[in-house]
C-alpha cells in the first residue's frame, strides 16, 4: 500500500465479495493506526486501530471521506493516537459517552422528582420550556458531552425563532414564539437541571453556569391616561352592543387591578375576599398571599357573578377551564383602538406608571403588584394593610374614570395630586 492521498483514495474500490476493504497508511512519513475502510456499498471512512495498555484492539471511526479531507482526517488521526500513547481510549470513551444519560432523560428524570419540591406553576412552565426548546435542540445529547458552547447555541436558537411553532386548531393556550426573554430564561432552568445532574455525580461541572444571558430587557411601554381612554372607547362600544364578552372584563380587570395574566384568569372565586378589600392569593410567583385591590374592581367582580356554579372568576366560554383567549383578544382591541405595542403586561405596568404618577412609592407599588422585595413581603404577605387598600382604591379610581372616558378631568386631578 502507500500513503492515503486524495489519489489513492479516488482509486479504491469496494471489494467484490462484499466484505469491508481496509487500506492503511504505508510509506514515507505514514502515520501508523490511520486507515480507510470502504463498505462493499462504497461509502468511505476514515480511522484509526490501536490497542489499549490491557492488549484490546480497538478501531475508531473519525469521519467520512469526502466529509473530512485527508489533511483534516489525519491531523485528528495524530491527535487521537496520541491520546492512546498516553494510555488513554478514544474509542471506549465514546461508547461511554453514547451509554451515558441524554439531556433528554435527565430532564425527565429532574422533572419527576422537581414535583415533590417546587410549585405546580413553575413546573408545568418548566415542562413546557423542555418540551418546545430543550428537547428539540440538545435532548439526544449525552450531558457529560454537553458543552457551554452547545448551551450559548440553544439560546441563539430560541433566541431566532428556531423553534417556535404555530397553535394546533385542536388546542387551546399559547403560541411558543421563541425570542430573548424565552432563550434567557431557558438557560435559567438548564442552569438548575444541570446542578442537579452535578449534584448527582453525572457531571463534574455544569457547563451552563458560565453562559452569559440574553438581555431580557425592561417594559418601558405603558399607557398613558388618554391612552386608557381610547382602549376603553373600544370595550364601552363592545358592550354597548352586546360584542363584549368575558375577556373585556378580564382586561378591564388586569388594568384596574396591576394583576398579572394568570393570576387574573386562573383565579378562583374562592380567593376573593371582598370584606378583606383583598385577593387571598394560594399560588402565586412569589407564594401564597393577599393582594389588595380597589372598590372599583370589585363592582366589576360583582358584575360578573352569575348562578352558572363555575369556580372561575373568568370562566372559559366552552369547558370547565377558565379563559385563555386573552392576547388574541386584546390585539384585536389595541387595533380598533390604533394603540400599538400593548400586551398584557403593558396593563399591568399603566397600573404600576399611574400609582407612580400619583405619588406612590416603591415600597406600595411594590406591595400592589406582589412584587417579593426587601421589606414588603414581611410587611404585606399575611395582613392587607391600610395604606395598600387606600391605594388600590385610588389608583383604581383613576384608572376607571379614564376608561368611562373622563380622560381630561382624570388627567388634570392627577396633576392636582402632585402638587
Amino acid at each position: 500500500m502507500q500513503k492515503i492521498s486524495k489519489r489513492m483514495l479516488d482509486a479504491l474500490r469496494p471489494d467484490q465479495g462484499g466484505k469491508d476493504l481496509f487500506a492503511w497508511d504505508s510509506g514515507d512519513g505514514a502515520l501508523k493506526g490511520f486507515g480507510v475502510r470502504v463498505k462493499p456499498s462504497g461509502a468511505a471512512s476514515y480511522l484509526i486501530q490501536y490497542r489499549t495498555r490491557e492488549g484490546r484492539t480497538r478501531r475508531l471511526t473519525l469521519g467520512h471521506v469526502g466529509v473530512l479531507s485527508v489533511d483534516e482526517a489525519r491531523s485528528e488521526a495524530r491527535e487521537k493516537l496520541a491520546a492512546v500513547a498516553k494510555g488513554g481510549d478514544p474509542s471506549g470513551e465514546r461508547h461511554r459517552i453514547r451509554r451515558a444519560i441524554t439531556v433528554a432523560e435527565l430532564c425527565d428524570l429532574y422533572l419527576s422528582e422537581a414535583r415533590f419540591r417546587i410549585k405546580a406553576s413553575t413546573l408545568t412552565m418548566d415542562r413546557s420550556r423542555i418540551e418546545t426548546h430543550v428537547k428539540p435542540l440538545l435532548g439526544n445529547q449525552s450531558v457529560v458531552s454537553l458543552t457551554s458552547g452547545d448551551i450559548e447555541r440553544m439560546q441563539l436558537d430560541i433566541a431566532a425563532g428556531k423553534t417556535a411553532k404555530p397553535r394546533s386548531p385542536k388546542t387551546r393556550g399559547g403560541v411558543a414564539r421563541g425570542g430573548p426573554v424565552v432563550a434567557s430564561r431557558t438557560v435559567g432552568m438548564l442552569v438548575t437541571i444541570l446542578e442537579f445532574a452535578r449534584r448527582r455525580k453525572v457531571i463534574g461541572e455544569n457547563p451552563a453556569q458560565d453562559v452569559r444571558k440574553l438581555p431580557e430587557g425592561k417594559q418601558t411601554r405603558f399607557l398613558k391616561v388618554e391612552e386608557v381612554a381610547v382602549l376603553g372607547e373600544v370595550l364601552n362600544h363592545d358592550e354597548r352592543f352586546g360584542k363584549a364578552g368575558i375577556g373585556h372584563a378580564a382586561i378591564r380587570f388586569i388594568l384596574l387591578t396591576g394583576l398579572r395574566r394568570m393570576e387574573a384568569l386562573a383565579l378562583p372565586w374562592a380567593w376573593v375576599d371582598q370584606s378583606s378589600h383583598c385577593l387571598r392569593f394560594g399560588d402565586t410567583k412569589t407564594g401564597e398571599q393577599f393582594r389588595a385591590i380597589g372598590g372599583v374592581a370589585f363592582s366589576l367582580l360583582n358584575r360578573l357573578k352569575t348562578s352558572d356554579g363555575s369556580r372561575w372568576v373568568f370562566p372559559a366560554e366552552n369547558g370547565d377551564n377558565h379563559f385563555v383567549g386573552l392576547p388574541k383578544l386584546l390585539g384585536r382591541i389595541c387595533f380598533q383602538a390604533r394603540l400599538q405595542g400593548v400586551t398584557i403586561h403593558v396593563l399591568r405596568h399603566s397600573f404600576a406608571a399611574m400609582a407612580a404618577d400619583m405619588g406612590y412609592s416603591e415600597l406600595i407599588i411594590a406591595g400592589l403588584l406582589g412584587h417579593s422585595v426587601a421589606g414588603v413581603t414581611a410587611r404585606y404577605a399575611h395582613v392587607p394593610d391600610r395604606a395598600l387598600i387606600a391605594a388600590a382604591d385610588h389608583v383604581s379610581q383613576r384608572i376607571a374614570a379614564a376608561l368611562d372616558g373622563h380622560a381630561r378631568d382624570s388627567a388634570h386631578s392627577l396633576m392636582t395630586s402632585r402638587q
